[in-house]
């Protein structure tokens, strides 16, 4: 690989790192992997922590989540026995017992071992209304990458003359039984720069790929095209979108005719439709409206020219839009105020929409629409959980009372511990909310510290028994905190971190964090952090910025040089996100962001934990591998952990889940001293 010189300094000695498979590159990450055992895991009690966190991501009663289609629930299921994982189904009566009968479908375990290969899950999608056929997605070692099988649900096997897809970034979805919408690599032109599919097709049973009729076909500069059907009796219909980037998209009804008919909502809002009704969340003001608000349109109206919206939820200072979803004949609203859920049934009726609370959530808890019926009833599946307290499964028929379906057990003591949300001053006087989890008397100690901040994703309450037992259980403190760049308090919050504007969550995880030293609540030298992906920059900018505030780092599958994410993998397609390396307007402060580039000798920087994936084909490993190298030559006191299996979750199975947790919580108890 060609050495390039940026505007930074000296060519990079370290791209030799970006051949994600490269002889020279493995080698030196099977180094790296040693160095990161040998002190870490052949200690002693390393083994029994494993031990301890499998026992917690293996046990048989954990909630089975299910999925409703038709007559039965669905669930994909991994655990002691079942490594990777079987795909199963069974009936509501069951599903209330204890000990539910499930029907296995599909064993992947035996599948992978069959045919030799590293499978993991990557979903299936059950034809409407029959549910007799699905599409089955698997992956590579965890990738995004998969492979596409058609399967019969009825006679337990793949279709061999059915519907298949090889290894690529694909988009399908059924149409009817003999056809599907599908978006996949087919070779030059088909794909965008970001990796994802460029054109869409309608393919029919029995023929080949290449003959299917051409949809739509974007531009290469364009973050990806979709087409999806929707099989609602009496509302069926097609639709195609045009991502432009990570925020902006075109949706377009797709006529008989071939025609696109844009439904023309702003670029940058959400939009959903379920039957006769348009939902549309602007993420700009519009029509009079501000930006996170949920405003419901009669779609053919919409079409004529209608503009009046009804207005179904308007945000304020403290709450924001957190998500909605339909059942037959109603839509629930979930909201977060200081990111704490809220819960509400609007009803729409000749007199307008009707509005109830679903559900009553407790404080610093999160509320969760797992599955709902929007085909036939109102069935809603209802996941309600907190920090310190055990998942709760309900489910209900709106309009009846619900029930109790699956409660979890307690995974770790939790004695003398509680959740507390505080907020902290930023440096432009924002007040930012996070929320400590510890013991009730605050004493200085351990404490680990994780955010976020972007891609409007926000950080809610649950309950984690992994972290329960590997730290809180141990004597840490756990804090979480909503900075900027996330979706705590909706558009404005994500909007003001974007781009040349990054440095505010940055800010605001740096103000956290002194507030917890403020407070008594811990010391710089025991205060630890952790993030992952997006999280994983926040800790290389905490790292460059103001390494003098934490005791360790961890840094999980990150994004570190901010100078050519741009060109690796997925990395085209977060331009809109972070802004542009090639573009002169952006790349200063992408400059002057890049941990990566800003790493330098005889400084005062903790010590740092980075692990990433090679099959990690989303977020470059690259980046964690370089930064590392860099770290080293620097001599600086870092390990990498490197999984060759796992795509962006760094774990494909429960074996490597808890090995990578137990070489975070170890490598962070020693280091703060605990």
């Amino acid at each position: 690989m060609t050495e390039t010189s940026t505007d930074t300094g000296p060519a990079d000695p370290y791209l030799w790192l970006e051949e994600v498979e490269g002889e020279r590159a493995l080698a030196w990450v099977r180094e790296r992997n040693a160095e990161t055992k040998a002190e870490l895991a052949d200690g002693q009690g390393f083994a029994a922590l494993v031990a301890d966190l499998r026992e917690v991501l293996d046990a048989p009663d954990r909630i089975p989540y299910p999925r409703r289609r038709g007559e039965h629930l669905y669930n994909f299921w991994q655990g002691a026995g079942h490594t990777r994982g079987v795909w199963r189904r069974t009936t509501l009566d069951e599903y209330r017992t204890d000990e539910p009968a499930w029907d296995v479908l599909l064993d992947l375990d035996a599948l992978a071992a069959a045919e030799g290969e590293d499978w993991t899950w990557a979903g299936a999608q059950v034809l409407r209304p029959a549910f007799r056929r699905a599409l089955v997605s698997l992956a590579r070692g965890g990738g995004d990458a998969v492979v596409v099988r058609e399967y019969d649900l009825e006679r337990r096997a793949f279709v061999e003359d059915g519907f298949r897809l090889p290894e690529a970034k694909t988009d399908i979805g059924w149409i009817d039984e003999d056809h599907v919408f599908v978006g996949t690599d087919q070779g030059p032109g088909t794909m965008t720069a970001s990796g994802y599919p460029r054109t869409v097709s309608r393919w029919r049973r029995g023929t080949p790929l290449e003959s299917a009729a051409l949809v739509h076909e974007g531009a290469e500069s364009d973050l990806a095209v979709s087409a999806w059907h929707d099989p609602t009796e009496g509302f069926e219909r097609d639709f195609v979108t045009r991502y432009r980037d990570f925020w902006h998209h075109e949706t377009h009804l797709l006529t008989e005719a071939g025609e696109l008919r844009r439904i023309d909502v702003p670029d940058d809002a959400d939009s959903s439709v379920h039957r006769e009704w348009l939902l549309v969340t602007p993420k700009t003001p519009w029509l009079g409206r501000p930006a996170g608000a949920l405003l419901a349109f009669r779609l053919d109206a919409f079409l004529a020219g209608d503009r009046e919206p009804e207005v179904l939820f308007v945000p304020d200072e403290r709450t924001a839009l957190a998500g909605h979803a339909w059942t037959r004949n109603h839509l629930v609203v979930e909201t977060l105020q200081d990111v704490a859920s809220r819960l509400h049934v609007l009803t729409p009726g000749p007199e307008g929409w009707q509005r109830r609370e679903l559900a009553e959530i407790p404080p610093l808890a999160s509320a969760t629409l797992t599955d709902t019926d929007p085909d036939t009833g109102d069935e809603y599946f209802l996941s309600i959980t907190g920090h310190l307290t055990p998942t709760t499964l309900h489910r209900g028929e709106i309009g009846l009372p619900g029930e109790t379906v699956k409660q979890a057990p307690e995974r770790f003591d939790a004695t003398g511990l509680d959740a507390r949300q505080y907020f902290a001053t930023s440096a432009d006087g924002t007040r930012v909310p996070y929320t400590v989890v510890g013991a009730r008397e605050h004493v200085p100690g351990p404490t680990l510290l994780t955010g976020y901040g972007g891609f409007e994703v926000s950080l809610t309450p649950s309950y984690d028994s992994v972290r329960g037992r590997a730290w809180l259980a141990r004597g840490g403190t756990y804090v979480v905190a909503g900075i900027r760049g996330g979706g705590e308090y909706g558009p404005r919050w994500h909007r003001s971190a974007l781009k040349a504007d990054r440095h505010r969550a940055y800010e605001d995880f740096e103000a956290v964090a002194r507030d917890l030293v403020a407070r008594g609540i811990t010391t710089p030298e025991r205060l630890g952090i952790t993030g992952a992906s997006n999280g994983g920059l926040l800790m290389g900018a905490m790292l460059v910025r103001s390494p003098e505030l934490f005791g360790a780092i961890v840094a999980h599958v990150p994004l570190l040089d901010m100078l050519r994410f741009h060109t690796l993998l997925a990395g085209a397609s977060w331009t809109a996100e972070y802004g542009d390396p090639d573009d002169p307007a952006d790349r200063p402060h992408l400059a002057a962001l890049s941990p990566y580039h800003r790493l330098a000798a005889g400084q005062p920087y903790p010590p740092v934990l980075l692990t990433t994936s090679t099959r990690d084909d989303r977020v470059h490993p690259g980046h964690a591998r370089k930064a590392a190298a860099r770290l080293r030559e620097l001599g600086h006191r870092v390990l990498l952990h490197e999984t060759l299996s796992g795509g962006h979750a760094g774990a494909s199975d429960h074996e490597q889940t808890a090995y990578n947790s137990a070489l975070e919580h170890t490598f962070l108890w020693r280091t703060l001293g605990a």
